[in-house]
């Protein structure tokens, strides 16, 4: 059976939004996974299912983390060797200059015009390189006064996506992927 690797995006911020790794355990379970095991209170969730379609995988997920929490919780599925791929890339495009490096992690492929779009924003101090599902920031010093907005990725790209920083996707690809 397959084992993904997902993403919830959108919990655990302000007060409305509360949805503790062991509710997410329980409803991850009761949408029919196996092997489930969370990574920090920032929706990281792996699991093996019967099912193959990310597609399925994610829509399970989300009805059972809606029943569950209360709320609609956007989810994004990886498979093993594609989370791989991702820190993978991650890795080769980290530099020691980069004041931050963050990775949106996307349900679907930006469209080219959206993408490029974005990707001519590029500034001195800040690069956005996107691959498949995933679009790195890589900010440089100075950064705050770059023409990429952090928090504007998943507009500019016009598809949902989670972010996470470059430790905690690598840290999940070297502890699940492997």
């Amino acid at each position: 059976m397959p084992t993904y690797v997902a993403f919830l995006r959108a919990i655990n911020l302000g007060p409305n939004r509360k949805f503790p790794k062991g509710d997410i355990a329980a409803a991850t379970e009761a949408a029919g996974a196996t092997d489930v095991a969370t990574y920090i209170n920032t929706g990281n969730v792996r699991l093996t299912t019967g099912m193959r379609s990310r597609a399925k995988v994610e829509a399970a997920l989300e009805a059972a983390y809606l029943e569950r929490a209360g709320f609609a919780v956007p989810t994004i599925a990886f498979t093993q060797a594609e989370l791989a791929a991702v820190a993978a890339d991650a890795e080769e495009l980290n530099r020691p200059d980069l004041e931050r490096h963050y990775l949106y992690l996307l349900k679907d492929e930006p469209t080219k015009d959206r993408l490029d779009a974005l990707l001519a924003k590029d500034g001195a101090a800040d690069q956005v390189v996107v691959r498949g599902r995933a679009a790195h920031l890589l900010l440089g010093e100075g950064y705050e006064a770059g023409k990429v907005d952090p928090w504007g990725i998943e507009k500019a790209l016009g598809v949902v996506a989670t972010n996470r920083n470059f430790n905690v996707v690598t840290t999940l690809a070297r502890t699940w992927c492997s």
